[in-house]
């Protein structure tokens, strides 16, 4: 019989806060035990840091300038022939969506779905006056940091609803004589930042360490951040400092509830002895600034906070490999998945398989080397002068601040790394070339320091290379002509 497939995915998680990749404080203490018995790929990149076309590559497998949605407003774009739906459906799956959805694909394409947003529930459950309370509660929020811990406990927290959800599932398709594909998809830890105690306190604001690229280095990077700055100045004013530590507070805290709940559904996979039976992938849409450079949430360009991901994977009869340094991408499940289940790629497939690298199989170097991302819609920057924020909805006077509008996802930008090495160029010709080694926090741009024009230029010749190898292949070329994939 074919494994189980289970993706458990985040939303807005930041690589590098846990204890298993760094950071100084025990954020995720079962996902870092639990990553040492499989393969956790500490190089492992989103496709776009913007969650709608992150999700769409994941079940595509294609980068977003061929998916066609390059925002969060393209969903009736989708571009391509199959997705992993098709292929597990063709398989012979069950399959279930328990939580955040935000694809191409809607919940009743899966044969079990339990769904809310980030805001509440949609067809999620809510049997309890205290689920209903705490999906109000959220609203009131909208989609900013609450100063005080949640009013109501942990169960009536999304992830453990989620959770139930999941578990409701495994019992259902227990009865059922057929392999089962379960997307468990968490909204958290994506703003609004809020939790439940004994959340709340466990990593007070106090006791964080300050992000290492403070707002004096937001000048570096350009002048989109500066803009960014001055929005949640127009909103926060005097208390911007402060609220970026609650919600760095909160954030931490909402990655141990997320930790903790992880834990609770693997405990449910083992009590059902189906464990040893079942593809368990861990991952992040893409991740948050979390404090660096003075700001949270997402936004512009394409730092390392917001595209090096989380992604984990545990697979029957893999290696223990732990800690992965191979570059990989969120394009690359779906052919890992396809290699497992020994099924046809679908045509346009644009990331690789890394079953070779599950297995321990002996790899080419140069197959994982290049890491490579992309954000932007198109066309030209929008700057102040065009409109305002409030035309947009950007500020919407409620004392919020939407992160995505035509500021910070106009145009087009597009990164490769390889080694330590990381280039960034945008249409207006903005390049910064970064030593991750010396410089993590990608505020000294080497681009014009004639020591590293070499670099500069192999480089550039990289990133040349994998735009033209991320040209879409569709509609396939017709009669006897052939593409390799």
């Amino acid at each position: 019989m074919k494994p189980n497939i289970v993706i458990v995915m985040t939303d807005q998680q930041r690589a590098s806060l846990r204890k298993g990749r760094g950071f100084a404080l025990d954020t995720m203490p079962f996902l870092d035990s639990w990553a040492q018995e499989g393969t956790d790929f500490h190089c492992a990149y989103t496709s776009n840091p913007t969650c709608m076309p992150a999700r769409v590559s994941m079940f595509s497998g294609r980068y977003p300038s061929a998916t066609h949605v390059r925002s969060n407003a393209n969903v009736e774009d989708a571009f391509y022939t199959e997705d992993l739906l098709d292929v597990v459906r063709k398989n012979g799956y069950l399959t279930a969506l328990c939580g955040k959805n935000h694809s191409h694909r809607k919940p009743e394409d899966f044969d079990f779905h339990e769904t809310n947003f980030h805001l509440g529930a949609n067809d999620l459950p809510c049997t309890r006056q205290e689920e209903k309370d705490f999906d109000a509660f959220l609203k009131t929020l909208k989609f900013r940091c609450s100063d005080a811990p949640s009013p109501f406990g942990l169960e009536a927290q999304l992830p453990y609803r989620n959770v139930s959800s999941a578990i409701r599932f495994l019992d259902q398709a227990a009865r059922q004589d057929k392999p089962f594909f379960l997307w468990l998809s968490f909204a958290e830890p994506h703003n609004p930042y809020q939790v439940s105690e004994p959340y709340f306190d466990m990593f007070p604001p106090e006791s964080l360490p300050r992000p290492a690229a403070g707002r004096q280095d937001a000048a570096k990077k350009g002048e989109r951040y500066l803009w960014l700055h001055k929005q949640w100045d127009s909103v926060y004013g005097d208390r911007a400092e402060e609220i970026i530590g609650r919600s760095r507070s909160n954030y931490c805290g909402m990655l141990r509830l997320i930790d903790d709940q992880f834990k609770r559904f693997i405990q449910a996979l083992r009590q059902r002895d189906l464990e040893k039976d079942t593809v368990v992938v861990y991952l992040s849409d893409h991740g948050d600034y979390a404090g660096e450079y003075g700001l949270m949430r997402k936004g512009v360009d394409l730092p390392e906070c917001l595209v090096n991901i989380p992604m984990i994977w545990k697979i029957p009869g893999g290696k223990s490999n732990g800690a992965c340094q191979a570059a990989v991408s969120i394009v690359d499940l779906l052919p890992t998945l396809c290699d497992l289940l020994q099924t046809p790629v679908p045509a346009g497939v644009q990331g690789k398989s890394l079953l070779p690298l599950l297995t321990g199989q002996d790899v080419e170097p140069e197959a994982y080397s290049t890491a490579y991302a992309e954000v932007g819609y198109g066309g030209d920057y929008w700057e102040e002068g065009d409109m305002s924020p409030q035309d947009q909805g950007c500020l919407p006077g409620d004392g919020s601040f939407n992160c995505l509008n035509p500021w910070t996802q106009s145009g087009q930008c597009r990164m490769v790394r390889r080694g330590n090495y990381k280039l960034q160029m945008d249409m207006r010709g903005s390049n910064y070339l970064y030593d991750l080694s010396a410089d993590p926090q990608e505020v000294n741009n080497l681009w014009e320091d004639e020591n590293f024009r070499a670099v500069r230029d192999e480089m550039m010749q990289l990133l040349i290379g994998e735009m033209l190898r991320k040209t879409d292949v569709l509609p396939m070329p017709r009669g006897r002509l052939f593409v390799k994939i």
